[in-house]
């Protein structure tokens, strides 16, 4: 594994609950830092304060962790264009964070990230998320389901990253 890039920041975009993950290597054993979920909704304030809380937090894990690198879900359109907006929005204030810091950014599109993880790119969220359990040795499954796919971001990125 290219230790240069650990530990890493995975991070599942979103607008409303944006997960994330640290995940760095102790021997040849993945193990989880921490993971969790950034939260926002309209009391947290109108659409720049929840992006400003995005990019806060986002920063408070670069200064935590100094990641290696940040592996984030690519973008892709679905038909709620409301919701792809939003999620492109909070990408945009993550990619900052990491441009602020000279940190690399690696994309995954989800069944990338399935096929790192489990093995085929059709697993579903419940198999994703025993299967962290298991790689990274945690006694339960990491709630919430959008902290679960940050630490599967982070994962996916070392596995494709091994040299």
């Amino acid at each position: 594994m290219n230790v240069e890039l650990i530990p890493v920041l995975g991070i599942d975009p979103g607008y409303a609950s944006c997960g994330y993950g640290v995940v760095g290597l102790e021997g040849r054993t993945a193990v989880a830092y921490t993971w969790g979920c950034i939260r926002t909704t309209p009391r947290t304030g109108d659409l720049a304060y929840r992006l400003l809380t995005i990019h806060q937090s986002v920063e408070g894990l670069i200064h935590t962790f100094q990641p290696g690198c940040i592996s984030i879900e690519k973008l892709f359109f679905s038909r709620n264009t409301t919701t792809a907006l939003q999620v492109s929005e909070a990408r945009g204030v993550i990619l900052l964070a990491a441009a602020e810091h000279n940190i690399p950014v690696y994309e995954y599109t989800p069944k990338q990230v399935k096929l790192a993880i489990t093995g085929t790119g059709s697993a579903d969220k419940m198999q994703m998320q025993q299967m962290i359990s298991r790689l990274l040795r945690l006694s339960e499954i990491p709630r919430p389901d959008d902290a679960a796919d940050g630490l599967s971001l982070a994962l996916c990125h070392m596995h494709w990253r091994q040299d």
